[in-house]
């Protein structure tokens, strides 16, 4: 039932509600007292993850560069009839944090190459602070790019018509954009067969959102951080972070924009619930001027129209019931139906935000595992 499902939740996350805790109140001090950016706080605890390219009796793993991008590369050793399938993967973090060498996407990734006796292409983009958009989505567009050439996937033994791109929460974003850009570039030949979109950040316009409101002080992604992590991507000017806090960034002259994110529309009458839908409250018009990516596709691809779905390949989406991401994701497998794209939406009832990284250690959590598992799986029977 709900309730005991709720219950075994709040048991489960209860390392993690105390690690988020103690984490938050250092990272406040750091930041308020000027020592360091709270970014760079975040990656002390992302860089103590960090493992070594280590190559095993099952994959052959290395850290190597594909259009002057850092990417880890995982060769399966074992025979394979013919050509074998591809995985590009982009990792998560808010644009700001993560390596495709911490411990758990390195196990990801392994098991996913290990599973499907796949090449996997796991994509060390560059972050914020540092970079802002579009940095991020270049760096794995043309790691992208360069992959799907013919001679590079003949390179690595690589079927043309069996290549998937995929990630997680921000690499979920960079996923959808990257598949969508795709289908506008006619130097790129090959295809993609499938996306695997993992609880994917998709929309910047609502942060106001059922799931933000439902989740907003729930552990590992409450709605302020995602709200950092949103205009962090775009700037470090903490105007912008203030405007997106209070839901009053997008200037009146975007206001079509709307359409592809009103929930009331969107979301199925079970996560409506007793949820009003309000008009938008413009924002300054300097604002996007200045900041203009945080309305661009490619950084929020929900705001593609529909005729810019069409064509997009068949595509997995995992969303999770106590995460403020949860109406993106639900939105954007919608609208893909509607757009005749074949979808399969994985909601998981008993999931939070960034579930499938606690398949290791002490965080350890058996739904960890299950998703892990089905997503894979999936990608098995599709790719």
């Amino acid at each position: 039932c709900d309730r005991a499902r709720q219950c075994l939740l709040r048991v489960s996350s209860v390392w993690l509600s105390g690690f988020y805790s103690n984490f938050t109140d250092s990272y406040r001090v750091a930041d308020q007292l000027g020592l360091m950016h709270y970014m760079e706080t975040l990656m002390l605890i992302t860089a103590a993850e960090y493992v070594a390219p280590t190559s095993d009796e099952n994959v052959t793993v290395m850290d190597t560069e594909f259009s002057d991008v850092a990417v880890r590369l995982y060769l399966p050793r074992k025979a394979s009839d013919g050509l074998r399938r591809a995985v590009v993967y982009f990792h998560g973090g808010g644009w700001s944090l993560g390596h495709a060498g911490m411990k758990p996407y390195d196990h990801l990734t392994r098991w996913t190459s290990n599973r499907l006796n796949a090449v996997v292409v796991s994509v060390n983009y560059r972050l914020a602070p540092k970079y802002h958009f579009p940095v991020q989505f270049e760096d794995v567009y043309s790691v992208t790019k360069f992959f799907l050439q013919s001679s590079i996937l003949s390179q690595y033994g690589v079927d043309p018509d069996r290549v998937c791109v995929a990630g997680d929460s921000a690499g979920g974003n960079l996923a959808a954009a990257v598949a969508q850009q795709l289908l506008k570039d006619p130097e790129v030949k090959t295809k993609l067969k499938v996306q695997a979109l993992l609880y994917p950040a998709l929309q910047t316009l609502d942060l106001n959102l059922p799931s933000y409101r439902e989740n907003e002080n729930k552990p590992i992604l409450p709605r302020l951080l995602m709200v950092k992590f949103w205009s962090e991507y775009f700037t470090s000017d903490s105007s912008l972070r203030e405007a997106m806090a209070s839901n009053r960034h997008v200037p009146v002259e975007s206001s079509h924009l709307f359409q592809f994110v009103n929930w009331s529309n969107l979301l199925p009458e079970e996560l409506k619930k007793d949820h009003v839908y309000t008009s938008p409250t413009y924002g300054s018009s300097e604002l996007a001027e200045k900041y203009p990516g945080f309305l661009d596709p490619r950084a929020a691809p929900l705001l593609a129209s529909d005729a810019q779905l069409r064509g997009l390949p068949l595509t997995y989406v995992l969303t999770c019931e106590h995460d403020v991401l949860r109406d993106d994701g639900v939105m954007y497998a919608g609208r893909l139906q509607a757009a005749g794209v074949p979808v399969t939406h994985d909601h998981a009832k008993d999931a939070f935000h960034g579930v499938m990284m606690f398949v290791l250690g002490p965080a350890k959590l058996a739904v960890g595992y299950r998703l892990l598992n089905r997503y894979v799986e999936w990608l098995n029977e599709n790719l």
